[in-house]
């Protein structure tokens, strides 16, 4: 027994969390979790919003456009934030929409007839926003809706002010959603040329009431040399937010699941704090109350459920913060997808090997957990940036800390960098390293830089253990390398 609950029980609760992966797909609102660090980002007025992969930008960029989802959000942004006359549309996103918006061929086509990215961009929004019967209704092609937007400028800018002063009326919002800009080239300079003219044509829009466009960017993609280097660009820089995860909001996403679950009264029990329930959709949706977010709660719940310590005894450290220090990257960030992948695992793993545990979680298990995470990161990582395989790849079997020269003398053994200046030329590594005319230098700090090195003081490299374990590198003391 774990407390007031069965460790069978908890562990098949374990087992149910959500896989979390966000390709698109609209989220039911059941399966919303609002961190407080994620309020602000949420509410129209946030016009850029920064992550890194697995943050929940996809996941927002999807969940906005449910009209169900944004009654939710209103209950607990602002009542004032949504309401069900707002008007939400796609600009750009995982899920290809032509008639929406351009393809990355599409807008390579555009930026190929000298079509300033700005422009483009603009004319998603006015294509948005023109009701059926507008002329550029009638333009078939983006190239002649481009055409026909820059040759109108005076009947476009009616249009925005016409819809505006609608919206207003109804006060309401018409939200253009833009995502997965790393889809819409395949290397940095066409990249950053697209988000600059993205960043400038939203930054225009903000001079309306009611017209609002949000921008879901990955961290490394906000460049200042390049990609806001372009007059009031500091008004965006200054108000954008951050999708972060800190500890207690990665615990707080796991009592959601648990407490809206199929045993969902049993753990809200459990847990304890005053839940309020609210309706989504077709059922209701339990919150979880502020007070059990607090870490020293936190930690003992948790420890009630899986056992306080990582090994037989408390040498090996403790669960609560063992896990999230495993998953994080040189900046300690956790994907919150990591962090249940790690977790239904482990419960897999435990149901496995220890079926008569007295815990939902053995330790053992919990390990291979974030092995089995570690690989999605590496996965993820992959997919993102294909050359970052061929630079760890080669790395394995080394153990960490280790000094750059050792690192920097295999890539040279290997030719490492030779073959992946030969891909990027050929064009078959998407978004080559972007500093790799700098030499083993410029890709260790392209590697910092996503979060995979880090540079301790005396200037060795360590690589963090979500990473670390995927690639197969050792570390005394560490979680044992997947290869």
């Amino acid at each position: 027994m774990t407390g007031a609950l069965d460790a069978g029980q908890t562990r098949a609760a374990f087992a149910e969390l959500p896989e979390a992966a966000s390709h698109g797909e609209a989220p039911l609102p059941e399966q919303v979790y609002l961190p407080r660090s994620h309020l602000k980002a949420v509410h129209p007025n946030s016009l850029l919003v920064t992550g890194m992969r697995g943050a929940g930008k996809t996941f927002w960029w999807a969940a906005l456009q449910n009209v169900a989802v944004r009654r939710l959000l209103a209950r607990h942004v602002d009542p004032s934030s949504f309401s069900d006359a707002d008007e939400v549309r796609t600009g750009f996103g995982v899920i290809p929409a032509p008639e929406e918006y351009p393809s990355k061929d599409g807008l390579q086509r555009l930026l190929a007839n000298d079509v300033e990215p700005r422009m483009i961009w603009r004319t998603v929004h006015a294509w948005q926003l023109a009701p059926d019967r507008h002329p550029l209704r009638q333009q078939r092609t983006w190239l002649d809706r481009v055409t026909h937007v820059l040759d109108n400028p005076d009947a476009i800018d009616r249009l925005f002010q016409e819809r505006d002063l609608e919206f207003d009326r109804k006060r309401a919002y018409f939200i253009i959603l833009f995502d997965a800009l790393d889809r819409c080239a395949d290397d940095w300079q066409h990249m950053h040329r697209a988000i600059r003219g993205l960043l400038q044509a939203a930054l225009d829009m903000r001079s309306y009431r009611r017209l609002r466009a949000k921008v879901f960017l990955r961290s490394d993609q906000v460049d200042g040399r390049i990609t806001t280097d372009f007059a009031d660009s500091s008004k965006i820089i200054a108000s954008a937010v951050e999708l972060s995860w800190p500890r207690r909001e990665l615990y707080g996403l796991l009592w959601h699941h648990l407490a809206n679950g199929h045993n969902g009264a049993l753990f809200r029990d459990f847990l304890g704090g005053s839940w309020s329930s609210v309706e989504a959709g077709e059922r209701s949706l339990h919150t979880v109350p502020r007070v059990i977010v607090k870490e020293d709660q936190q930690r003992a719940k948790f420890h009630q459920l899986v056992g306080p310590w990582m090994g037989r005894g408390p040498k090996r450290g403790a669960p609560y913060t063992w896990i999230p220090n495993h998953l994080g990257d040189s900046e300690g960030r956790v994907s919150p997808r990591s962090f249940l992948v790690a977790l239904r695992n482990a419960a897999g793993d435990t149901a496995d090997e220890y079926p008569d545990h007295h815990f939902a979680l053995h330790y053992d298990s919990i390990k291979r957990g974030v092995q089995e995470a570690s690989k999605l990161r590496v996965s993820e990582l992959r997919e993102d940036y294909p050359w970052v395989d061929e630079v760890m790849t080669p790395l394995s079997g080394m153990v960490v800390p280790c000094t750059f020269s050792e690192i920097s003398e295999r890539w040279h053994v290997e030719g490492v960098l030779d073959r992946v200046r030969e891909d990027a030329e050929q064009r078959e590594v998407k978004l080559r390293p972007g500093h790799l005319d700098e030499g083993p230098e410029g890709v260790r700090t392209d590697l910092e830089s996503l979060g995979v090195f880090s540079r301790l003081l005396d200037g060795r490299v360590n690589i963090p253990d979500v990473f670390r374990v995927g690639y197969g590198l050792g570390r005394k003391g560490g979680v044992r390398p997947i290869r």
